[in-house]
């Protein structure tokens, strides 16, 4: 009897609904059933409290409304956190997406220290983010630096990887403020003018 061969199973790009059951409740409490999401830091997590805020164009220049996002920072000794417990004042990772209404994401951490990269050269502070959207095969992965901190940038070795300076702005989240809080605001354009620095990994 002859063996019948299945075709391969043809792949998908993730979408169009890439975050109903991830996205987070406007309560700004984590449901019962979700135990990673967009406060990594507790009211008495040690370091300068921030929110950072953003939204995701494509390269159109349109709003992606339905994007969802991972970061995984240290924490403001420059530690990372691996173990992930809910009931920790600080966790390095925590997930976000953004809204359909306003098409932005938020998160509630602290400002992270300094970390030494392989070589034990310091890098400036930042946050590792990672993007999922429809129509991406793979999520992107970036970083997150911030504006105020431009004696370490200028000194990062991984920023400086980056060769056109313009390009590395990119990738550096500007000081405001919310609701009387301190706040960094972090656009991400998929493609086109402007488009963030990705990195391979």
């Amino acid at each position: 009897m002859p063996i019948e061969l299945l075709p391969e199973t043809p792949s998908q790009t993730a979408g169009p609904y890439v975050h109903i059951g991830l996205a987070l409740e406007a309560a700004g409490n984590p449901p019962r059933d979700r135990e990673i999401w967009n406060r990594l830091a507790q009211r008495d997590a040690a370091g300068e409290h921030i929110v950072l805020i953003g939204h995701v164009y494509d390269g159109n220049g349109h709003l992606v409304r339905d994007s969802f996002l991972e970061f995984w920072q240290a924490d403001a000794a420059g530690q990372y956190i691996d173990d992930y417990n809910p009931e920790n004042a600080f966790n390095s990772f925590g997930r976000t997406a953004t809204t359909f209404d306003a098409g932005e994401w938020a998160l509630h951490t602290v400002k992270p220290g300094v970390v030494n990269n392989g070589a034990g050269l310091p890098m400036a502070p930042h946050i590792n983010v990672s993007l999922f959207a429809r129509g991406i095969n793979i999520h992107l992965h970036t970083r997150l630096y911030f504006e105020d901190e431009a004696e370490a940038n200028a000194r990062c070795p991984v920023l400086n990887l980056i060769e056109q300076p313009q390009r590395r702005e990119t990738l550096i989240a500007r000081r405001c403020e919310v609701e009387g809080k301190t706040a960094y605001r972090f656009d991400i354009r998929i493609q086109g003018e402007g488009e963030t620095v990705f990195f391979d990994f």
